[in-house]
């Protein structure tokens, strides 16, 4: 005999009009400095710009928004060395894993952000004046960029993680389910997209019940 599912914890289809873009992105204490600095920037000013913050606190997200939004170029770490530095003159450029990119690249895209029409904003863990680079000049450029720091989410910010990758798949757990997870994982994005993940793999009704289970699971597979 098949079991019908509670309402509270049904798996729904899967949904593919969730939030994108800044309507999905929920603003809290631990971004709210980044995502100000931001909403304006570069304006007529151009220039260069770092958010900084740890591993899945969400900045990546936050410089799409803004490459969207401002038309910027997006470039990644070391793939950065590969295009052409004259083809970026004049427009904004969007640097994820900005300290990856080598000394060369990194020179040439700060001074093309001081041409008109040019703006160069770099993502990275820490901030640029704690990167390790060779060439004086870049050493000074790089110590006079405007930092902005991110943190790692708060419970606003990764329940609305958690709730967004539960939708993605469908599942509406229980009501207590998140505020017993925010407690208990770590504070980043990819810490709640595994979560859900094992979650979702037991096909079974995501109560509290089988959170414990999972997380229990999870701490004897660290320790084993």
């Amino acid at each position: 005999m098949s079991r019908t599912l509670p309402s509270d914890q049904m798996r729904l289809p899967l949904q593919t009009d969730l939030p994108e873009g800044e309507a999905g992105f929920v603003v809290s204490d631990s971004n709210r400095a980044a995502v100000e600095a931001t909403e304006a920037w570069p304006g007529l000013i151009g220039g260069v710009m770092a958010i900084c913050g740890p591993a899945g606190c969400g900045k990546s997200r936050l410089g799409q928004i803004w490459a969207e939004r401002v038309g910027a170029v997006a470039l990644n770490g070391e793939e950065a060395a590969f295009i052409d530095p004259l083809e970026l003159e004049g427009r904004p450029v969007l640097l994820d894993r900005a300290m990856d990119a080598d000394d060369e690249t990194l020179f040439h895209l700060i001074n093309l952000a001081q041409a008109p029409g040019g703006a160069l904003l770099m993502l990275s863990r820490p901030a640029p004046s704690a990167w390790e680079v060779t060439v004086p000049d870049l050493r000074s450029r790089l110590d006079a960029v405007i930092s902005v720091p991110m943190d790692a989410p708060d419970d606003a910010v990764l329940a609305a993680m958690l709730d967004a990758r539960f939708a993605e798949r469908g599942i509406r757990p229980a009501k207590d389910v998140v505020p017993y997870l925010l407690r208990r994982i770590d504070r980043s994005a990819a810490a709640a997209g595994d979560i859900v993940g094992r979650l979702d793999a037991l096909h079974r009704p995501v109560t509290r019940a089988l959170a414990r289970e999972v997380l229990d699971d999870a701490s004897d597979d660290d320790l084993g």
